[in-house]
This record gives structure tokens, sequence and C-alpha cells, in this order.
């Protein structure tokens, strides 16, 4: 099998687990809308959650992806796993060592830290007092979960995906189990107890793989090792610039947290829906390519290097487009399918709407920012992207504030501003990438680019006038008539959208039917 077609697979079976994760995520934020609605308990829930998932991010995303991964994938394209797994093991050590003591610390600092990402929560002493509780309740979860992000890591490197995506399905099993379950007997703390138990199935979902493969695996701190010291110098810049991006969301939060009660867990929601498709194909695109990222550039393949590049963006273009415009215009089916149930109103659906329709601007920017990243991180350059972060936030925190001031856009603008940032990003990546290797197959994306808007336009206008004849005759005060709103129109709009591409002779399209035919065979 030919390296594009074994990324193809790849990607495909990715995309599959991570529609099962995303629609389990939506089941697991349905069951929390039901059950607890958008109010402060929510808001106190969510903002616990933020200091453990910037720990996560710098730990296993931004630590692994740009310091251990290229070295240890390095090692293993030049046939020397010893030498791979001398510096994983003392990184790995290093990890954990470092995981315990935050922890600790985390959990003796908690009441001083909530003021530092929702502000408001810390200005309600009921909230502010149940922030606090949630925050050290869930601390363990963080443990678990960097454990299963140096697996993740680890069984990447050799090629096995399967298992590090079903972890993130566990993860959501556990909460709505945590939901559902303990919810009704322990409030919002059984929905936490339901965090750490699906943290720990994350982990406990990758540990027979890990066997396998890491029987080299021990703990020992050998910190000369020179392979180990190389990432430490590669992550330390990466790990900046996540730091840095991290505090876009910790903005959002501490804007959010300041308006409206119920805001935060609104921005979320809007959030969460965009997240579906990034999390599904992009996150899918760039775990797919980046072992071949580095093999590539370890064996200096420079031309496949940019063909692998060219292949994930046009990939993500072909499926985001369509996706932004759809959920552009079917934010308020959607979100009232997916949350209007028990606590959760109408005025719920209409603000969580509000905020998704800017949210939807920026998939394709959220999609490709990663695989961008990471093909910086695979020639080993991790400051370069450090430094576009860093300008980002910036652009990021002055357009939140000008929107959330100086217009009625409330939480619409907390997204818009987001949406501009990662759109922004990408363009900067794409275009000091392109500098770094002396051109990339631009006119490929761009071609691809202006298809799919063209297509989705049609597809687009399709969808609205659907979903606004249904709702005519059907109204939406049942599920039966919001699914069937939400289905029939995203189902012609697939149809449409497919069928532009056909004509326009979209050579991703003829990719994905090839490959269906041959899986057929």
């Amino acid at each position: 099998m030919s390296k594009t077609n074994n990324i193809k697979k790849t990607t495909i079976l990715l995309m599959i687990i991570n529609l099962i994760s995303r629609i389990l995520g939506f089941i697991k934020e349905m069951t929390i809308a039901k059950v607890f609605g958008r109010n402060s308990v929510t808001d106190a829930f969510f903002a616990a959650f933020t200091i453990p998932d910037v720990m996560y991010d710098l730990l296993v995303v931004g630590a692994l992806s740009s310091g251990f991964m290229p070295v240890f994938n390095q090692h293993l394209a030049k046939d020397d796993e010893e030498g791979a797994w001398k510096a994983a093991n003392t990184f790995i050590t290093v990890a954990l060592i470092f995981v315990v003591i935050f922890n600790i610390l985390y959990y003796a600092f908690a009441k001083y830290l909530i003021p530092l990402v929702a502000i408001g929560n810390a200005k309600d002493p009921a909230t502010y007092a149940l922030t606090v509780k949630l925050t050290r309740f869930m601390t363990v979860s963080v443990s678990f979960a960097v454990c299963a992000g140096l697996s993740m890591g680890v069984l990447n490197s050799y090629k096995i995906f399967t298992a590090p995506a079903l972890g993130p399905v566990m993860y959501n099993v556990g909460i709505i189990l945590g939901a559902i379950i303990l919810g009704g007997k322990f409030g919002i703390f059984g929905l936490a107890a339901g965090v750490i138990f699906g943290a720990f199935l994350n982990f406990g979902v990758q540990i027979p793989n890990f066997i396998k493969v890491g029987k080299r695996f021990r703990l020992e701190l050998n910190t000369q090792n020179e392979s180990y010291r190389r990432m430490i110098r590669l992550m330390g810049p990466a790990i900046l610039g996540l730091a840095i991006t991290r505090i876009n969301l910790v903005v959002n939060q501490n804007i959010a947290s300041i308006l409206d009660q119920g805001s935060i867990t609104g921005l979320r929601y809007a959030q969460r829906i965009m997240m579906l498709p990034v999390g599904i194909f992009g996150a899918s695109v760039s775990t797919a390519v980046f072992p071949i990222l580095n093999a590539h550039i370890a064996r200096k393949e420079y031309d496949e290097y940019k063909a692998v590049i060219s292949q994930g963006l046009r990939t993500l273009i072909f499926i985001t487009i369509p996706a932004s415009v759809g959920l552009m215009v079917l934010n308020k089916p959607i979100v009232r399918l997916l949350f209007k149930t028990g606590k959760f109103t109408e005025q719920d659906v209409l603000v969580t709407a509000f905020a998704l329709v800017f949210y939807a601007i920026g998939i394709l920017g959220q999609c490709a920012i990663p695989v961008l990243i990471r093909s910086f991180y695979s020639m080993q350059d991790t400051k370069t992207p450090v430094k576009i972060g860093a300008g980002i936030v910036l652009f990021n925190i002055t357009l939140n504030l000008l929107f959330v001031k100086f217009s009625s856009l409330a939480i619409g603008g907390i997204a818009l501003s987001n949406s501009l940032a990662a759109v922004l990003q990408m363009m900067v990546l794409y275009r000091i990438l392109g500098k770094k290797v002396n051109g990339l197959k631009t006119r490929e994306v761009l071609v691809s680019l202006s298809k799919s808007i063209i297509s989705s336009v049609a597809m687009g206008i399709v969808v609205y006038l659907t979903s606004f004849g249904i709702d005519k005759v059907l109204g939406n005060a049942s599920k039966l008539a919001q699914l069937i709103n939400v289905g029939v129109s995203i189902g012609l709009g697939v149809i449409v959208y497919v069928a532009c591409a056909y004509l326009l002779k979209m050579e991703e399209l003829q990719d994905a039917v090839k490959m269906i035919k041959k899986r057929r065979k």
C-alpha cells in the first residue's frame, strides 16, 4: 500500500472513531444540559476544568507533539528502537513526577487560582466556593489524563492509532454514566465523579497496546541523555506557545463570566458544536500525517513532505467549508435539537445559537492550525509557531475587548474574536512555512478552496430553504420535528454539495469515491 493510501486509510479510521467520540460527547453535553441547565452551577463545573485542561495541553499536546514525538520517531525511522526508549523512559518519568507535584500544589492553592480563570465566579461567594470544591475534587483526573496522553504519543509513533482514539470515547462514557447514575443523588459532584472515572478509562483502554510495544519501558532518570535533552529543548518554546495560546481561552472565559449568568455554559455549548468537525476531521488529519511528516523529514524527502501537507489541507477544506456553512444556516435547529430539554430553555437556545454562527467562521482555521504547527514541529522548529501564537493572542484579546465593550454582540463577540484569530493564525503559519520549505503546493490548495466555497454556497441556499419550509409545516416543539428538520436539511445539503463537487471535478471527491470502490471490492 502506498504512503498516500495509508494516510487516507488511517485518516478515515480515525474520523470514524472520532465521530463516535463526538456523538458521545454531545450525548454528554445534552445530559448535562437536561439535568443541570445553563446556570451558575454549570458555570462553576466548567470553570473548574480550565487549569487541568491547560496542564493537559502543555504536558501532552505541547510536549509530546513538539519534543517527544519528532525525536522518538527519528530514532524509529533509523531503526534505533533502543535509543528511542532510552530518551522516552526519562521523559515519561520526569512528566509523571511533575504531574504529581502539580496535583499537590493545585489542590492546596485552588482557591487562589479560580479568580484567574473566571473572575465573575469569584464575585459570587456560593459559585466561588462550589468552583473551588469541584476543582479540588477533580484534581486526580489530571494524572490519568497525562498518563493517557503519554501512552498516546508512544502508540502513535508506532502507527497504532485505534486504542488512543478510543480513549476519548471511553472518557465520554465515564462522564455520561456519572451524570445519569450519580447526578440525581450527588448533584454536580456526581458529574465530577464521572470525569474521574472517564479519565481512568481513557488511560486504561491504551494499556494493553502500550504493554506490547513498551517492553523497553522503565522508570529512570538519565537527564544527561542527549536525545532526552533535545526533546526538552524542542518542547520549551512549544509549551510557551501553547501557554500563550491558552490565554485566549482564559480571557474568553473571564469575559464571559462577567456577562449574564450562564454565559460560560452557553459559550461552551456553542464551542462544543463547532468542535465537532474540528475534533473529527482536524484531529484525525493532524494525527495521521504527523508521524509521516516526521519520517519524511528524517529521510530528507522534502517533495513528499510538501505533498502530505497539501493533501491534509485539501482534505480539511473539502470537509470543513460545507460544515461551516451548514452550522451557520442551521444554528438554531441544531442547538434546539441537541440541548433544548429539561432546564435548557428556548432563550438558552437563542443565546447559544448566536455564538455558534460566529464560531463556525473559524472552523477551517481551527482544523488547519494543528496540521501546520506539526509541520513545523516535524522539522524540529518549535520557535516559529510560538512567535506567531503570541501575536495572535494579542490580536484575539484586543478584538474581544472591542467587540464586547463597543458592540451588542456579547458572547457572539467572544466567538467572532476566536474565529478571526484562528483564520489569521492559519494564514500566517501557512505563509511562513511556505517560505521555510521553498514553496508549498498553494495552487492546488486554492483551487480546492474556491471549488468548496462555490459548492457550499449552493448547499447553504438549499439547506436554508429546506429547514425554513419544514419549520413552517411541522414547527419545532417536538424532538421528532427537530430531528426531521435537521436530518432532512443535512441530507439534502450533502447531496447538493457532492453533486456540485462532482460537476466541478474536485479531486478530493474523486479520491473518496476510489477508496469506497476499492473497499467494496
